[in-house]
């Protein structure tokens, strides 16, 4: 930890507070939304399919908007289109807790959902023009504060509770309101190249389409996220299955988040020293790839005891080690691959691609789950994960070894104040 402190201390006041901002967005993310489906099927009583509607609703309005809040942070200032985000889900999360009826939670829903396509790629555009040539080390530490923030949501909101769910929410909600009041004080303002542009909003985005280094590496990229939210989704189904309860899901998110607060920083420092961008990249792919294999050979054998856990568990730590890699050299790329232009949308875009990636793995790998049970095949979802995991290795290793990558430079954004 004290590499990361010390890297942490290395950078500016502006680049240090969005660190700290990430972790409140996250406590306060992670102290609800693990708690609300299991709320709004107890005390609000509502059908299953309601509260799945009501969800799927929040995750849409982020998703979805993703491309319109990078737009806006770079016509209109990263700093004023955090604290919008910021607001908004002060206002989401408190309705969530003081709302008595189906329409008000789709309000709380909507607004949530806007909130995170506001702050998240205004807050990864302003980290990458503040950190100039160091996007990398930056966004490292920058994922060390993001886990942080995720092993810690869960335990403050198991254990506030006790204290009913309400508390909770308002608690979430008093986090990012409170967010919202020392950006407003101590972040200063920060412009992209766009900012008062006369430009059409349609033209910006036709050029961030017509980048085709961009879309292709987006593309290439797509089943990557399919991987990791196997940690929300198949992995979580496989150690209820191991365990017998759900209290071994939990154990999953410690780990993971351990290791990266303990490891991001010095993962990233290594890889720097010995490969370029795209090389990091595909190295984190591949670990990301073959950490389904155990799952596969496992899944055609019976293991005793604890020997169960040993395929889970190494996924995670796979699955996790390859994230640690790739992540920060990926966020870096993806600011660069406009020459410094454009930021806020590149980020809002390959979010909205990103999601089309869970949406598409998630419904494909539940779809082979289902099969995997009624064919005999248990290892068939593990094994298509791994092919998927492989073809977007290849992919990315492509257009690294045809030069496409390396021509990405990394732009010199001056950081100064607009």
């Amino acid at each position: 930890m004290t590499g990361t402190i010390r890297q942490f201390r290395s950078f500016n006041r502006p680049i240090q507070l969005l660190q700290v901002n990430q972790v409140g967005i996250n406590l306060g993310f992670y102290m609800l939304m693990p708690y609300l489906a299991t709320h709004l099927a107890g005390a609000a009583g509502l059908a299953t399919w309601m509260i799945g509607l009501i969800l799927g609703i929040r995750n849409l309005s982020q998703q979805g908007l993703f491309l319109l809040g990078g737009t806006l942070s770079d016509r209109l200032g990263y700093k004023g289109v955090i604290m919008a985000g910021c607001a908004l889900r002060t206002v989401g999360f408190a309705l969530f807790g003081l709302a008595g009826s189906v329409p008000w939670l789709i309000t709380a829903a909507v607004l949530t959902g806007l909130a995170g396509a506001l702050f998240n790629p205004a807050a990864r555009a302003y980290l990458s023009h503040e950190a100039g040539e160091r996007k990398v080390e930056a966004f490292a530490v920058f994922n060390v504060f993001y886990q942080a923030g995720i092993l810690a949501g869960p335990l403050v909101g198991v254990a506030l509770l006790n204290l009913g769910f309400q508390s909770i929410c308002l608690s979430a909600a008093a986090i990012f309101a409170l967010l919202t009041l020392l950006q407003g004080f101590y972040l200063p303002a920060r412009h992209g190249a766009e900012a008062d542009s006369n430009r059409p909003v349609l033209h910006d985005w036709r050029e961030v389409l017509t980048n085709r280094t961009f879309l292709s590496f987006a593309v290439a990229m797509i089943a990557s996220y399919a991987l990791s939210y196997q940690m929300y989704l198949g992995l979580p189904i496989e150690a209820q299955r191991v365990s017998g309860g759900d209290s071994a899901t939990a154990m999953l998110y410690v780990i993971s988040a351990v290791l990266g607060i303990a490891g991001q920083v010095r993962v990233t420092a290594w890889c720097s020293a010995r490969w370029s961008r795209g090389q990091a990249i595909t190295r984190g792919l591949l670990l990301m790839s073959v950490a389904f294999l155990p799952m596969a050979a496992a899944a055609h054998v019976t293991l005793p005891g604890p020997l169960a856990w040993a395929p889970v568990i190494v996924c995670v730590v796979l699955l996790t080690a390859g994230t640690l890699v790739a992540f920060p050299f990926e966020m870096a790329l993806i600011a660069d691959v406009g020459g410094g232009r454009l930021i806020g949308t590149y980020y809002g875009l390959y979010n909205l691609l990103s999601g089309f990636g869970i949406l598409a793995g998630n419904l494909l790998s539940g779809a082979a789950m289902d099969l995997s049970r009624a064919s005999g095949l248990p290892g068939l979802p593990w094994i298509l994960l791994v092919a998927a995991g492989l073809g977007s290795t290849a992919a990315v290793r492509y257009l690294e070894r045809s030069g496409r990558l390396k021509g990405v430079a990394p732009s010199a954004v001056a950081s100064t104040a607009s």
